[in-house]
């Protein structure tokens, strides 16, 4: 075995052995961590429910409070161009679904269906999670109504909220030239640094309707830092502005599981 030979088989040791530990250690973690009875296909060790609840990472749907979709509605970009929210509260602090699939459909006035996206979310534990799809393609037709709904079950686990480290503050809402702007910043005050953090911003008439939406992202987000958002429209408002509010929604992540006694 020559020495080009050997060196060249190291180097590739060397980079498998690297994403083994890159990837390995946190699904060996994730494995691990969980009692071996939350696998085993029966009630025990404190579950409510097989392998749910107790001990285990996966929740018992049954003791937890139902969500609830708050609103869905689709808002006019330009002719033939629609955004889509729909707000889904979920008032079950440490509880969130990882991941789930959605429909959106758009209807006109006389209930044709005009657009129909499909896509793929979390929710975040004890919060409002905004559920976004931009720039759908309506034909020119007009948005009268919009619905919303999940398209498999959701599977409900331990887990932690980190919107709550993002905190907003100076929201100011301008119309320059016809053309409104909302501005804010953003502070992270957690210790770590948070990744693709979206920002939803829903703007409200006096009675409490939402009359539009947009988003921005922050791709990094350092810790103990601040940042400028804005959001702008081509078009003014349908009506007068009561209220804004700016909802940050990051990735939930697997809490720890209680202490063993």
């Amino acid at each position: 075995m020559s020495w080009a030979f050997r060196r060249r088989l190291l180097y590739i040791s060397g980079i498998v052995f690297f994403f083994l530990i890159l990837f390995g250690t946190p699904i060996a973690y994730k494995i691990l961590s969980v009692p071996a009875t939350c696998f085993d296909g029966l009630l025990n060790q404190g579950e409510t429910s097989t392998d749910k609840g107790g001990p285990c990472l996966l929740l018992d749907e049954r003791y937890l409070q139902p969500y609830g979709i708050l609103w869905a509605r689709g808002f006019r970009v330009r002719d033939g161009t629609y955004n889509a929210v729909a707000y889904v509260q979920n008032t079950n602090e440490g509880a969130g679904v990882e991941r789930v699939g959605y429909r959106v459909k758009l209807y006109d006035a006389d209930n044709v269906l005009v657009a129909e996206r499909l896509g793929t979310m979390y929710i975040m534990p004890g919060s409002i999670t905004p559920v976004l799809e931009s720039r759908i393609d309506t034909g020119f037709r007009n948005v009268s109504r919009t619905y919303f709904e999940f398209t498999e079950p959701l599977v409900w686990k331990r887990m932690k909220n980190r919107s709550t480290s993002v905190v907003i503050s100076d929201k100011n809402t301008l119309d320059p030239f016809g053309a409104p702007q909302v501005t804010a910043t953003a502070h992270n005050v957690s210790v770590g640094t948070l990744n693709k953090v979206l920002f939803v911003a829903a703007v409200f008439d006096p009675q409490g309707n939402a009359i539009q939406t947009s988003a921005t992202t922050i791709d990094v987000f350092p810790p103990e830092t601040a940042k400028d958002l804005i959001f702008t429209w081509p078009d003014p408002f349908s009506s007068d502005v009561g209220r804004v509010e700016i909802l940050p929604i990051v990735p939930p992540v697997l809490a720890p599981l209680p202490a063993k006694k």
